[in-house]
Protein backbone atom coordinates (compact mmCIF):
# COMPACT_ATOMS: atom_id res chain seq x y z
CA UNK A 1 0.00 0.00 0.00
CA UNK A 2 1.37 3.44 -0.84
CA UNK A 3 2.16 5.98 2.05
CA UNK A 4 1.02 9.48 1.46
CA UNK A 5 4.07 11.67 -0.06
CA UNK A 6 4.30 13.92 2.76
CA UNK A 7 6.79 16.07 0.80
CA UNK A 8 4.03 16.76 -2.20
CA UNK A 9 1.69 19.60 -0.46
CA UNK A 10 -1.67 19.10 -1.84
CA UNK A 11 -3.79 21.93 -2.80
CA UNK A 12 -7.01 20.41 -0.39
CA UNK A 13 -7.25 18.14 2.00
CA UNK A 14 -10.64 16.95 0.67
CA UNK A 15 -12.64 18.41 -2.15
CA UNK A 16 -16.86 17.98 -1.66
CA UNK A 17 -18.84 17.86 -4.83
CA UNK A 18 -22.16 19.08 -3.78
CA UNK A 19 -23.83 21.97 -1.85
CA UNK A 20 -27.59 20.02 -0.79
CA UNK A 21 -28.03 19.27 2.65
CA UNK A 22 -25.26 16.55 2.50
CA UNK A 23 -22.43 18.48 0.37
CA UNK A 24 -23.18 21.80 3.50
CA UNK A 25 -22.79 19.28 6.21
CA UNK A 26 -19.52 17.24 5.03
CA UNK A 27 -18.08 20.97 4.30
CA UNK A 28 -18.66 22.25 7.66
CA UNK A 29 -17.73 18.71 9.69
CA UNK A 30 -14.59 18.40 7.74
CA UNK A 31 -13.98 21.98 8.26
CA UNK A 32 -15.13 22.62 11.09
CA UNK A 33 -14.92 19.88 13.50
CA UNK A 34 -12.02 17.65 11.87
CA UNK A 35 -10.13 21.41 10.43
CA UNK A 36 -9.25 20.05 7.16
CA UNK A 37 -8.14 22.37 4.30
CA UNK A 38 -11.19 21.66 1.94
CA UNK A 39 -12.73 22.75 -1.27
CA UNK A 40 -16.53 22.09 -2.44
CA UNK A 41 -17.62 23.26 -5.63
CA UNK A 42 -21.54 23.26 -7.38
CA UNK A 43 -22.67 24.03 -10.94
CA UNK A 44 -25.18 25.79 -9.14
CA UNK A 45 -25.32 29.26 -8.46
CA UNK A 46 -25.63 29.15 -3.94
CA UNK A 47 -26.64 26.41 -1.98
CA UNK A 48 -29.47 24.34 -2.04
CA UNK A 49 -28.52 21.07 -4.13
CA UNK A 50 -31.75 19.24 -4.95
CA UNK A 51 -33.89 22.24 -3.53
CA UNK A 52 -32.04 25.08 -5.69
CA UNK A 53 -33.07 23.86 -8.91
CA UNK A 54 -36.63 21.38 -8.41
CA UNK A 55 -38.24 25.06 -8.31
CA UNK A 56 -41.56 23.68 -9.97
CA UNK A 57 -44.84 24.65 -8.55
CA UNK A 58 -45.58 22.39 -5.61
CA UNK A 59 -43.01 21.08 -5.14
CA UNK A 60 -42.93 19.58 -1.17
CA UNK A 61 -40.65 17.88 1.27
CA UNK A 62 -41.92 13.83 1.74
CA UNK A 63 -40.86 13.86 4.97
CA UNK A 64 -42.15 16.23 8.02
CA UNK A 65 -40.47 19.22 8.84
CA UNK A 66 -39.46 18.44 12.34
CA UNK A 67 -36.55 15.76 10.99
CA UNK A 68 -36.46 17.15 7.24
CA UNK A 69 -33.29 19.30 8.80
CA UNK A 70 -29.94 18.96 10.49
CA UNK A 71 -29.68 17.03 13.80
CA UNK A 72 -25.77 18.12 14.61
CA UNK A 73 -26.80 21.50 16.21
CA UNK A 74 -29.51 21.92 18.97
CA UNK A 75 -29.51 25.29 18.99
CA UNK A 76 -29.78 25.72 15.29
CA UNK A 77 -32.85 23.00 15.58
CA UNK A 78 -34.65 25.47 18.68
CA UNK A 79 -33.84 28.71 16.39
CA UNK A 80 -35.70 27.48 13.09
CA UNK A 81 -39.29 26.59 12.83
CA UNK A 82 -41.39 25.39 9.99
CA UNK A 83 -44.50 26.90 9.05
CA UNK A 84 -46.30 23.37 7.90
CA UNK A 85 -46.30 19.62 8.16
CA UNK A 86 -44.64 19.16 4.85
CA UNK A 87 -42.27 22.18 3.64
CA UNK A 88 -42.47 23.71 0.34
CA UNK A 89 -39.35 24.40 -1.68
CA UNK A 90 -38.95 27.87 -0.73
CA UNK A 91 -39.04 27.23 3.07
CA UNK A 92 -36.23 24.80 2.44
CA UNK A 93 -33.85 26.52 -0.04
CA UNK A 94 -34.41 29.49 3.13
CA UNK A 95 -33.25 27.61 5.27
CA UNK A 96 -30.28 25.95 3.70
CA UNK A 97 -29.66 29.41 2.88
CA UNK A 98 -29.77 29.94 6.50
CA UNK A 99 -27.15 27.19 7.66
CA UNK A 100 -24.51 28.36 4.96
CA UNK A 101 -25.02 32.33 5.94
CA UNK A 102 -25.07 30.98 9.87
CA UNK A 103 -21.94 28.68 9.80
CA UNK A 104 -20.07 30.41 7.05
CA UNK A 105 -19.95 28.07 4.88
CA UNK A 106 -20.32 29.74 0.93
CA UNK A 107 -16.78 31.13 1.48
CA UNK A 108 -15.45 27.15 1.53
CA UNK A 109 -17.63 26.55 -1.96
CA UNK A 110 -16.81 27.47 -6.05
CA UNK A 111 -19.98 27.62 -7.34
CA UNK A 112 -21.29 27.67 -11.07
CA UNK A 113 -18.54 24.95 -11.57
CA UNK A 114 -18.95 21.42 -12.53
CA UNK A 115 -16.43 18.43 -12.03
CA UNK A 116 -15.30 17.07 -15.34
CA UNK A 117 -13.31 14.32 -13.95
CA UNK A 118 -11.90 12.60 -10.94
CA UNK A 119 -9.00 10.08 -11.05
CA UNK A 120 -6.95 8.65 -8.10
CA UNK A 121 -3.13 8.76 -8.36
CA UNK A 122 -1.54 5.60 -6.68
CA UNK A 123 1.85 7.09 -7.37
CA UNK A 124 1.21 10.38 -5.06
CA UNK A 125 -2.07 8.57 -3.28
CA UNK A 126 -3.72 11.65 -3.84
CA UNK A 127 -7.04 12.75 -6.17
CA UNK A 128 -6.53 14.65 -9.04
CA UNK A 129 -10.05 16.96 -10.25
CA UNK A 130 -10.48 18.57 -13.29
CA UNK A 131 -13.54 21.25 -13.36
CA UNK A 132 -15.38 22.62 -16.16
CA UNK A 133 -13.37 26.00 -15.90
CA UNK A 134 -10.33 24.29 -16.80
CA UNK A 135 -8.59 24.28 -13.50
CA UNK A 136 -7.31 21.34 -11.23
CA UNK A 137 -6.63 20.72 -8.10
CA UNK A 138 -5.13 17.98 -5.97
CA UNK A 139 -6.84 16.48 -2.37
CA UNK A 140 -6.32 13.43 -0.58
CA UNK A 141 -10.23 12.48 0.13
CA UNK A 142 -13.17 13.21 -2.30
CA UNK A 143 -16.50 13.73 -0.94
CA UNK A 144 -19.07 13.17 -3.56
CA UNK A 145 -22.48 14.59 -2.18
CA UNK A 146 -24.39 14.28 -5.57
CA UNK A 147 -27.34 12.85 -4.16
CA UNK A 148 -30.06 10.36 -5.72
CA UNK A 149 -32.08 12.32 -8.07
CA UNK A 150 -29.34 14.86 -9.41
CA UNK A 151 -29.67 13.78 -13.27
CA UNK A 152 -32.62 15.19 -15.73
CA UNK A 153 -34.14 13.13 -18.55
CA UNK A 154 -36.35 14.78 -21.51
CA UNK A 155 -37.32 11.61 -23.32
CA UNK A 156 -36.69 12.11 -26.96
CA UNK A 157 -40.80 11.71 -27.66
CA UNK A 158 -41.41 12.31 -30.85
CA UNK A 159 -41.55 15.78 -32.40
CA UNK A 160 -39.97 17.14 -29.54
CA UNK A 161 -37.80 18.69 -32.17
CA UNK A 162 -40.39 20.71 -33.94
CA UNK A 163 -42.16 21.19 -31.07
CA UNK A 164 -42.72 25.42 -31.17
CA UNK A 165 -43.01 26.06 -27.46
CA UNK A 166 -41.59 26.34 -24.48
CA UNK A 167 -40.03 22.55 -23.02
CA UNK A 168 -38.94 22.56 -19.33
CA UNK A 169 -37.70 19.89 -16.92
CA UNK A 170 -39.07 19.80 -13.30
CA UNK A 171 -35.38 18.98 -12.10
CA UNK A 172 -34.10 22.25 -13.55
CA UNK A 173 -36.97 24.89 -13.54
CA UNK A 174 -36.09 28.44 -14.51
CA UNK A 175 -36.46 30.68 -11.43
CA UNK A 176 -38.81 33.87 -12.77
CA UNK A 177 -41.06 30.92 -14.99
CA UNK A 178 -44.86 32.06 -14.41
CA UNK A 179 -47.39 29.81 -16.18
CA UNK A 180 -50.79 32.13 -15.14
CA UNK A 181 -52.29 32.09 -18.37
CA UNK A 182 -50.63 29.81 -20.89
CA UNK A 183 -52.04 26.63 -21.97
CA UNK A 184 -49.37 23.79 -20.41
CA UNK A 185 -49.33 19.65 -20.78
CA UNK A 186 -47.22 17.87 -18.31
CA UNK A 187 -46.35 14.34 -18.32
CA UNK A 188 -46.08 12.32 -16.14
CA UNK A 189 -48.62 11.19 -12.95
CA UNK A 190 -45.86 10.39 -9.98
CA UNK A 191 -45.09 12.03 -7.14
CA UNK A 192 -43.49 15.34 -8.60
CA UNK A 193 -46.29 15.35 -11.45
CA UNK A 194 -49.01 14.93 -8.92
CA UNK A 195 -47.32 18.21 -7.41
CA UNK A 196 -47.05 19.88 -10.18
CA UNK A 197 -50.68 19.20 -11.50
CA UNK A 198 -52.81 20.42 -8.26
CA UNK A 199 -50.14 23.40 -7.50
CA UNK A 200 -50.51 24.51 -11.61
CA UNK A 201 -54.42 23.63 -12.39
CA UNK A 202 -55.73 26.28 -10.49
CA UNK A 203 -53.43 29.36 -12.25
CA UNK A 204 -53.18 28.00 -15.92
CA UNK A 205 -55.19 28.70 -18.62
CA UNK A 206 -55.44 24.82 -19.93
CA UNK A 207 -54.07 22.12 -18.31
CA UNK A 208 -53.19 18.58 -20.39
CA UNK A 209 -52.12 15.65 -18.43
CA UNK A 210 -50.23 12.85 -20.64
CA UNK A 211 -50.11 9.35 -18.57
CA UNK A 212 -48.64 6.22 -19.46
CA UNK A 213 -49.92 4.31 -16.35
CA UNK A 214 -51.96 5.69 -13.39
CA UNK A 215 -50.56 5.73 -9.86
CA UNK A 216 -51.34 5.75 -6.38
CA UNK A 217 -51.51 9.02 -4.57
CA UNK A 218 -51.48 8.85 -1.19
CA UNK A 219 -52.89 12.90 0.70
CA UNK A 220 -50.01 14.56 2.73
CA UNK A 221 -52.59 16.09 5.06
CA UNK A 222 -50.62 19.40 4.73
CA UNK A 223 -51.10 22.52 7.13
CA UNK A 224 -49.81 24.45 9.57
CA UNK A 225 -48.05 23.92 12.49
CA UNK A 226 -49.04 25.47 15.66
CA UNK A 227 -46.09 27.38 18.30
CA UNK A 228 -46.47 24.48 20.71
CA UNK A 229 -46.25 21.93 18.22
CA UNK A 230 -42.65 23.40 17.35
CA UNK A 231 -42.29 23.45 21.05
CA UNK A 232 -43.29 20.21 22.20
CA UNK A 233 -40.49 18.87 19.36
CA UNK A 234 -37.95 21.23 20.24
CA UNK A 235 -38.47 19.86 23.99
CA UNK A 236 -38.03 16.21 22.61
CA UNK A 237 -34.85 17.17 20.32
CA UNK A 238 -32.88 13.41 21.59
CA UNK A 239 -36.21 11.73 21.28
CA UNK A 240 -37.01 13.35 18.24
CA UNK A 241 -33.84 11.73 16.72
CA UNK A 242 -33.51 8.51 18.38
CA UNK A 243 -36.64 7.87 16.69
CA UNK A 244 -35.03 9.10 13.43
CA UNK A 245 -32.16 6.96 14.10
CA UNK A 246 -33.90 3.95 15.49
CA UNK A 247 -36.10 3.48 12.38
CA UNK A 248 -35.55 1.84 9.46
CA UNK A 249 -36.96 4.24 6.56
CA UNK A 250 -35.44 7.59 9.26
CA UNK A 251 -38.95 9.60 8.77
CA UNK A 252 -39.66 10.69 12.03
CA UNK A 253 -42.16 7.64 12.98
CA UNK A 254 -42.27 4.13 14.53
CA UNK A 255 -43.03 1.58 11.53
CA UNK A 256 -45.11 -0.58 12.25
CA UNK A 257 -44.83 -4.16 13.35
CA UNK A 258 -48.18 -5.77 12.37
CA UNK A 259 -48.63 -8.15 9.78
CA UNK A 260 -51.46 -7.13 7.92
CA UNK A 261 -53.09 -10.53 7.27
CA UNK A 262 -52.52 -10.96 10.94
CA UNK A 263 -55.64 -8.82 11.62
CA UNK A 264 -59.32 -8.58 10.41
CA UNK A 265 -60.46 -6.86 6.99
CA UNK A 266 -62.31 -4.33 9.23
CA UNK A 267 -59.19 -3.69 11.31
CA UNK A 268 -57.37 -2.86 8.48
CA UNK A 269 -59.21 -1.22 7.09
CA UNK A 270 -59.73 1.06 9.96
CA UNK A 271 -55.92 1.38 10.10
CA UNK A 272 -55.40 2.75 6.57
CA UNK A 273 -58.10 4.86 7.10
CA UNK A 274 -56.41 6.45 10.04
CA UNK A 275 -53.46 6.30 7.81
CA UNK A 276 -55.47 8.10 5.03
CA UNK A 277 -56.71 10.97 7.38
CA UNK A 278 -52.90 11.23 9.28
CA UNK A 279 -51.65 11.75 5.47
CA UNK A 280 -48.29 10.86 4.24
CA UNK A 281 -47.45 8.13 1.66
CA UNK A 282 -44.61 6.90 3.25
CA UNK A 283 -46.71 6.75 6.80
CA UNK A 284 -49.33 4.95 4.53
CA UNK A 285 -46.25 2.19 3.19
CA UNK A 286 -44.91 1.87 6.63
CA UNK A 287 -46.50 2.97 9.47
CA UNK A 288 -49.79 0.71 8.98
CA UNK A 289 -48.18 -2.40 8.41
CA UNK A 290 -45.03 -3.89 8.65
CA UNK A 291 -45.27 -6.16 5.06
CA UNK A 292 -46.62 -4.16 2.48
CA UNK A 293 -43.68 -3.92 0.48
CA UNK A 294 -42.90 -7.63 1.02
CA UNK A 295 -46.14 -9.21 0.94
CA UNK A 296 -48.54 -9.73 -1.96
CA UNK A 297 -51.27 -10.25 0.20
CA UNK A 298 -50.37 -6.75 2.09
CA UNK A 299 -49.96 -4.69 -0.71
CA UNK A 300 -53.32 -5.99 -2.95
CA UNK A 301 -55.29 -4.79 0.80
CA UNK A 302 -53.82 -1.40 0.77
CA UNK A 303 -53.91 -1.16 -2.97
CA UNK A 304 -57.57 -2.15 -2.87
CA UNK A 305 -58.03 0.83 -0.08
CA UNK A 306 -56.69 3.45 -2.24
CA UNK A 307 -58.26 2.37 -5.65
CA UNK A 308 -61.66 2.30 -3.19
CA UNK A 309 -60.58 6.18 -2.66
CA UNK A 310 -60.22 7.04 -6.49
CA UNK A 311 -63.75 5.51 -6.63
CA UNK A 312 -65.33 7.54 -4.25
CA UNK A 313 -63.08 10.98 -5.39
CA UNK A 314 -63.50 10.76 -8.72
CA UNK A 315 -67.46 11.01 -9.90
CA UNK A 316 -66.72 10.32 -13.83
CA UNK A 317 -66.48 6.53 -13.86
CA UNK A 318 -64.95 6.77 -17.05
CA UNK A 319 -62.13 9.19 -16.18
CA UNK A 320 -61.52 7.30 -12.54
CA UNK A 321 -60.95 4.29 -14.42
CA UNK A 322 -58.42 5.85 -16.24
CA UNK A 323 -57.16 7.24 -12.68
CA UNK A 324 -57.17 3.55 -11.37
CA UNK A 325 -53.90 1.70 -11.10
CA UNK A 326 -53.74 -1.97 -11.05
CA UNK A 327 -49.85 -2.56 -10.47
CA UNK A 328 -48.12 -2.90 -7.27
CA UNK A 329 -48.37 -0.58 -4.74
CA UNK A 330 -45.41 1.95 -4.68
CA UNK A 331 -44.51 -0.47 -7.35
Amino acid sequence: MNQFNNEQRLDYDAVVIGAGFSGMYAMRKLRDDLGLRVLGYDRAGDVGGTWYWNRYPGALSDTEGFCYCYSFDRELYKDWNWKTKYIPQPHILAYLEHVAERYDLRRSFQFNTGITAAHFNEATNAWEIQTDKGEKVTARYVVTALGLLAQTNIPKFKGRETFKGEIHHTGNWPKDLDLSGKRVGVIGTGSTGCQFITASAPVVKHLTVFQRSPQYSVPTANGPQSESYHAEKKEKFDEVWDTVRDSNVAFGFKESTIPAMSVSEEERRAIFQKAWDKGGGFYFMFGTFCDIAVDPAANEAAASFIRGKIKEIVKDPETAKKLTPTDLYAK
